[in-house]
């Protein structure tokens, strides 16, 4: 049985589920493109060559002992408690930028695999951002509800996330968790148009109910699972997610990233694109929660 955890509690089991498969659905894209519609995501278990999953995990995993935040042999991922990211790398965003942007980590997500995989899914050739959320989360930690819309719309909102756990994740670590059914909760969405988290800055893009409430309230579900190397979930815009509390009892960092990908004939959001990109503020990587150290608070971003 999966035990979840949100805001240092258990989630009740009923309303925990278990993500859908569709990796039997690959060969069809056009059954694949509705499943996404009709359900927000698709979640392809061993869509993703395993041993390149776990060649990322371990560049990013070597950068974060380098600057002394994992324990030896980095590559089990164990927390120190301590950092000298500060000490040693004067221009954080910088150092995150060129962590995000190791060549194992990029042959991955940006490599051609990803690619022809997303393009089949969009029944066309697809682009993915320059611009990489790569998440290193640590126990307690926790990523707010949110849509995905108020930041990635500016020109379209025909995007589309793709969430890989890089290595295995299990749900102790706090992976990603969806809101079932959430993208036709239209109370929500509806309000939510035309929100531009870089220009209206009086609103909050993460919503200020706990999932475990909101789950509760709507009678819907938090879909997750424990994640293996290989899998990965793909959502659009309008699916709620975030992701559970890590509580790894062995202090096992949480590692996963996210990138948009879109159809590569619609317009660019500039702000995600380009060396160095400028990201959604315009800090670019200095942005990013993960260009903070190990030891400094998490927020959603």
């Amino acid at each position: 049985m999966m035990k979840g955890m949100v805001l240092g509690q258990p989630v009740p089991a009923q309303l925990l589920g278990e993500l859908r498969d569709s990796s039997d659905l690959q060969g069809s894209p056009e059954r694949l493109r509705e499943r996404l519609r009709s359900e927000g995501y698709v979640y392809l278990k061993g869509a993703l060559d395993a041993q390149r999953v776990r060649a990322a995990r371990s560049e990013v995993f070597a950068r974060l002992a380098s600057v002394g935040e994992l324990l030896e042999p980095a590559e089990a991922g164990i927390f120190s408690g301590l950092s000298r990211r500060v000490e040693l790398q004067a221009d954080l965003g910088g150092f995150w930028q060129s962590v995000s942007e190791g060549p194992r980590l990029r042959a991955l997500t940006h490599g051609p695999e990803m690619k022809a995989l997303m393009s089949s899914l969009l029944g066309q050739t697809a682009r993915a951002h320059d611009y990489m959320f790569l998440r290193a989360g640590v126990r307690g930690r926790a990523t707010g509800l949110h849509f995905d819309y108020p930041f990635f719309t500016r020109a379209h909102d025909q995007g589309y996330t793709t969430w890989t756990p890089l290595g295995d994740v299990p749900i102790e670590q706090g992976p990603l968790a969806l809101v079932e059914g959430s993208q036709q909760f239209k109370d929500l969405i509806e309000p939510m148009m035309g929100f531009d988290v870089a220009r209206d800055t009086d609103r909050k893009a993460t919503l200020s109910q706990d999932a475990v409430s909101l789950a509760r309230e709507r009678g819907t579900r938090l879909l997750t699972r424990n994640f293996e190397a290989g899998d990965m979930v793909i959502f659009g815009m309008y699916t709620l997610h975030g992701s559970l509390e890590n509580y790894c009892p062995l202090n096992r960092v949480r590692l996963s990233c996210d990138v948009r990908w879109q159809p590569e004939a619609l317009p660019l959001d500039t702000r995600y694109f380009g060396n160095p990109p400028t990201g959604t503020t315009g800090a670019g990587y200095a942005e990013l929660a993960g260009a903070k150290p190990l030891t400094q608070p998490w927020h959603v971003r």
